[in-house]
């Protein structure tokens, strides 16, 4: 008997995916560093490390620690630059039939409209996500997510520097996360990714000193996914009908259904990637089979839990 498959596609905005399940920036690499665990054609998109004008260091080690149900990170945004990605990555991921998102940053507002326009030529290249919610830098990243003045401002000169799909990555640690996914929406972002990390820290008990270098760190996995689930229900009862990709300590089927039922179109798979580099294509089976079993379509059950 043929088998029968369910419909996973849906319709992010302006993005069309094959199913909603993708990586997160910053913990998949370019991508192809995963390819001996997962079909990257068979996700629903990658997004890749922040990627700023010029390669990038990020900040001096010890950069990561665990933490119960998590773990703490102060990478600093290291990346190989722009350059190097159009030339050596992003050809690679084309032929095997990524979608790619490319989420980029900078210190300042030129150095995002910067980036965005040295990706515009670009072939292979479904959208930008703006990554204005990094805690580990000490410009840029989280300074612009904090204010829903300076979101508005940045979003718009991005948005017209671009005919491709943008998405602005938000930050949890904003005083009003609402008023900053508005204040994205209005200026021109096409989708809201959300949340980027916590603000946390780590102090190390004999030493007294902190476990990472740049003394905070943005904390992910398990621990904050009850967080992450309330701020897109949130997000999506306050702005009903923005498309949202969830993201915050999604490592089953169970949590991927919480996040769609909260009002999120799509997910990213985020600190689960370092535990287990397969998972996102296994959550890709699971969500199918799933949805098969019960004659539903990721679409149908999104925004279950507003209605």
């Amino acid at each position: 008997m043929e088998r029968v498959t369910a419909d996973l596609a849906v319709q992010l905005g302006p993005l069309s995916l094959k199913n909603p399940i993708l990586t997160a920036s910053g913990t998949f690499g370019y991508g192809l560093e995963f390819t001996d665990f997962v079909d990257l054609a068979c996700l629903g998109g990658i997004c890749t490390k922040g990627l700023s004008l010029n390669p990038h260091a990020g900040n001096v080690p010890p950069r990561i620690c665990e933490t119960p149900a998590g773990m703490l990170n102060a990478i600093g945004l290291q990346n190989v630059g722009i350059e190097a990605f159009l030339t050596e990555k992003l050809p690679k991921l084309k032929e095997i039939g990524v979608t790619v998102i490319a989420n980029v940053w900078g210190d300042l507002e030129e150095d995002y409209v910067t980036v965005v326009q040295a990706l515009e030529g670009a072939e292979g290249l479904a959208a930008v996500e703006l990554n204005i919610s990094c805690p580990n830098v000490e410009k840029g990243g989280m300074l612009f997510g904090n204010s829903p003045g300076l979101t508005a401002s940045l979003v718009a000169r991005v948005r017209r520097a671009t005919r491709r799909p943008l998405i602005v990555k938000l930050s949890p640690n904003a005083p009003d996360l609402v008023e900053s996914a508005r204040a994205a929406r209005d200026a021109g972002a096409d989708v809201l990714s959300l949340v980027n990390t916590f603000v946390g820290m780590a102090i190390d008990p004999e030493t007294g000193r902190p476990l990472l270098s740049f003394g905070t760190g943005g904390l992910s996995g398990p621990a904050i996914k009850p967080l992450a689930v309330r701020m897109v229900y949130q997000v999506a009862k306050a702005l009903p009908g923005v498309p949202l990709m969830g993201i915050g300590g999604i490592s089953s089927l169970a949590d991927v259904l919480e996040f769609l039922a909260a009002g999120a179109t799509a997910v990213q798979i985020g600190t689960a990637n370092f535990r287990d580099p397969g998972i996102s294509g296994r959550l890709v089976r699971e969500l199918e089979t799933s949805c098969r079993e019960r004659g539903v379509t990721p679409s149908s059950i999104t925004g279950r839990a507003l209605r």
